[in-house]
C-alpha cells in the first residue's frame, strides 16, 4: 500500500501550450463551488478549504453570494497543477444566471461538468450543457457526492447519455456505495485509491483491487478501452487484432477524442468528504 501526495507547481513561468482556461458548470446545488474550493486546496492556492454554509468561499466573494450560498456571478482564479496552469472560472448554476453562464463560456478551453450522483442530469444541466455545445467547448463530467443516500453512477452516466446526448468514457468504478464510498479504481491505470479523512483528503492510499471488484474493473476496463480506440483508427486495429493499446496511447487517443467533441470522461467522487478530485485534475 502506497501513500500519494498531492504535487503543487510553484514555478510560475508557465509557457502559453500549458495554460488551460476550464470552466466548472453545473445545476445549482450540484457541488460546483465546492468541487472548485478543493481544487484551490489540492493546488495549494489556499490553505483553507472554503465552506458555502459558513460563508468562507474563496470564490463566492460577494456578500450576496455568502448569505444565499449560491454563485451569482462568474469568479477567475489561477491555480498550478503538475506544470499546468489553470485559470479557473466558476460559473452560476442558477436558472436566472444564465446569461452569465454563456459570458463565460466565450474563452473555455475547456468544462468541467459537475452532477450530483443521486440526481443525475437536472434542467440547468440541460441548459448549460447546450450552451457549451454552441461554443463547442470539450468537457468532461464529475460525479460528485458519490455518498450521498440514493448515488449511483452507472443511473447518472446513462442520464448523461440519454439527455446530453453525449457519448461518455467512464474512467473510474467506486470503492463502496453511498454511505461507505472510499475511493475509485481508475480503470486505465488499475490503480484502487482510497482517501484520507484526517488530512481533508490531500493523500490517499493505492491498495489492491477490492476481491468483489474485479471483474467488473475488467469488464468495465474492456468496454472503456473499445470506446477509445474505436475514436483512433491505429488503435482500432490493434484492437480488433487482440493487441490491447499501452496506457499512454489510450491516455493520448482520449485527449484528442475529447477535443473533438466525440467523447466525454466521467469520473465520480464526493468534494465534501474530499474524495476523487485529484485524479479530476489529473
Amino acid at each position: 500500500m502506497a501513500t500519494q501526495n498531492v504535487t503543487i507547481t510553484e514555478n510560475r513561468d508557465v509557457p502559453l501550450e500549458k495554460v488551460r482556461n476550464i470552466g466548472i458548470i453545473a445545476h445549482i446545488d450540484a457541488g460546483k463551488t465546492t468541487t472548485t474550493e478543493r481544487i484551490l486546496y489540492y493546488t495549494g492556492k489556499s490553505y483553507k478549504i472554503g465552506d458555502i454554509d459558513e460563508g468562507t468561499t474563496v470564490m463566492d466573494w460577494m456578500d450576496q453570494e455568502r448569505e444565499r450560498g449560491i454563485t451569482i456571478v462568474s469568479a477567475a482564479t489561477t491555480t498550478f497543477w503538475n506544470g499546468y496552469r489553470f485559470n479557473i472560472i466558476d460559473t452560476p448554476g442558477h436558472v436566472d444566471f444564465t446569461a452569465e453562464v454563456e459570458r463565460s463560456l466565450r474563452v473555455l478551453d475547456g468544462g468541467i461538468t459537475v452532477l450530483d450522483g443521486e440526481e443525475g442530469v437536472q434542467s440547468q444541466s440541460e441548459t448549460v450543457w447546450r450552451q457549451a455545445d454552441k461554443y463547442k467547448v470539450p468537457r468532461i463530467c464529475f460525479v460528485n457526492k458519490m455518498d450521498k443516500l440514493g448515488a449511483d453512477l452507472d443511473t447518472t452516466v446513462a442520464s448523461i447519455e440519454d439527455r446530453l446526448g453525449a457519448r461518455t468514457a467512464v474512467m473510474v468504478v467506486p470503492i463502496g456505495r453511498e454511505s461507505l464510498y472510499k475511493g475509485n479504481v481508475d480503470l486505465l491505470t488499475r490503480k484502487a485509491m482510497v482517501w484520507h479523512s484526517d488530512d481533508l483528503g490531500a493523500t490517499f492510499d493505492l491498495i489492491e483491487i477490492p476481491e468483489e471488484l474485479k471483474k467488473l474493473v475488467e469488464e468495465r476496463r474492456h468496454k472503456l478501452v473499445e470506446r477509445i480506440s474505436e475514436t483512433d483508427d491505429v488503435l482500432i486495429e490493434k484492437f480488433l487484432g487482440g493487441v490491447e493499446p499501452t496506457v499512454e496511447e489510450l491516455k493520448a487517443a482520449l485527449r484528442k477524442a475529447v477535443i473533438e467533441y466525440k467523447l466525454v470522461p466521467v469520473f465520480a467522487g464526493t468534494s465534501l468528504r474530499n474524495k476523487g478530485v485529484q485524479p479530476l485534475l489529473d
